[in-house]
């Protein structure tokens, strides 16, 4: 097992046994209140009554492992997450967690490699929850060009990757707004997940200088209809400019492949296109 993979699992393992230690109700009252609901409102998603949630909360009632999971379900609490609210109540986990290469997800693993091949020549890669390099298709190494290699050493965090002052950062033309769209999807993540993980990422790329010369950027006034944050990139080939999609498994029961996604880039403008095309065509691809 990858150094990465063990330190996730020894994370996990501890996160776990730490909520199993907690009472149940308290995590119940925890998660609705992360997700801004009052007793009323929830009580009303999970069609129970508020008088019965009140009791689940505060420990007069005991949930069944079906009213636990109607409740997750309501609260869209992650699937690690839920595993470890099941435990809190003394019920046996429900979703697995394996390694992306355990046999059993070999078709998903294909299915990954898949879309991030279908994605050349733009560039595509695969990350964990805790935005950790899984895979990537060639395209991805053109991009990485200039980074310092310390920073591309497995396990590759993309995020640290894109803002550091020896990764990405001074190559973006757009840093401040990409930054900041950057940030504000991490601090997305953690009001979702409350991983600890995830905070202190958030702290450590929070306290990253800016680059030399980072007042002189602007935002990229290119009309996108509003609907996306560009990247504009710059490389030896010019400022090359870029829009991101995400990809997610649908309806997953494996904790690995819900924590699982997929960024794929596309060109923003056709001379950046052409010269994704150019490049791969040059280096047989």
């Amino acid at each position: 097992m990858s150094t990465a993979a063990t330190a996730t699992a020894t994370a996990s393992q501890t996160n776990i046994a730490t909520a199993s230690l907690k009472p149940v109700g308290g995590l119940l009252r925890i998660w609705r209140e992360r997700r801004h609901l009052s007793q009323l409102e929830l009580a009303g998603e999970a069609d129970i009554s508020a008088r019965h949630l009140s009791f689940l909360e505060t420990g007069r009632s005991a949930p069944s492992r079906a009213m636990l999971l109607r409740l997750a379900e309501r609260l869209e609490i992650p699937l690690r997450e839920r595993n470890a609210l099941l435990l809190s109540a003394g019920y046996a986990p429900m979703y697995s967690e394996r390694r992306l290469d355990d046999p059993a997800l070999q078709q998903a693993r294909k299915a990954v490699e898949l879309v991030l091949a279908g994605q050349a020549p733009y560039p595509a890669l695969a990350v964990d929850r805790h935005w950790t390099l899984v895979s990537a298709n060639t395209a991805v190494g053109f991009l990485l060009a200039g980074v310092a290699p310390r920073l591309l050493e497995p396990p590759v965090n993309v995020l640290r990757v894109a803002v550091h002052a020896q990764g990405l950062a001074p190559m973006i033309e757009n840093y401040t707004q990409w930054r900041t769209h950057i940030l504000s999807r991490l601090r997305q993540q953690i009001a979702a997940t409350a991983d600890p993980f995830l905070l202190d990422l958030l702290a450590e790329l929070e306290a990253y200088p800016s680059p030399p010369g980072t007042r002189a950027n602007s935002p990229d006034n290119t009309d996108y209809g509003g609907v996306v944050v560009p990247l504009r990139l710059r490389t030896g080939h010019g400022v090359l400019s870029f829009f991101s999609t995400t990809t997610v498994f649908g309806t997953p029961l494996d904790i690995t492949l819900a924590e699982l996604a997929i960024e794929s880039f596309f060109p923003a403008d056709q001379p950046t296109a052409e010269v994704l095309i150019r490049v791969a065509r040059e280096a047989g691809g």
